[in-house]
């Protein structure tokens, strides 16, 4: 498969990718689903006599990921300081 134009294919991939980012409000509702279905599996599985590990491993490392993908455009509240000790 060959590509004529390739900056044409780099824009059509780039718009066909705004779906994942955390900005479009349906992905923040998905991305907070899974959040909350990991969180539960994993609490779930703590409640259980015989725990699998593994399982909750998993689940919270999808909890973290989310976490780390839906504040990663949270400016920092030290953002002014920061930039007035600049020297």
């Amino acid at each position: 498969m060959t590509f004529k134009n390739p900056v044409s294919f780099q824009s059509k991939l780039s718009q066909s990718l705004v779906f994942l980012k955390p900005e479009n409000e349906t992905m923040k509702k998905f991305i907070i689903l899974i959040m909350v279905l990991a969180i539960g599996i994993a609490l779930y599985e703590q409640s259980l006599d015989d725990k699998n590990v593994y399982i909750m491993v998993v689940a919270i490392v999808i909890f973290m990921m989310g976490m780390m993908r839906l504040s990663s455009k949270t400016p920092s509240k030290n953002q002014d300081n920061d930039e007035d000790n600049v020297q």
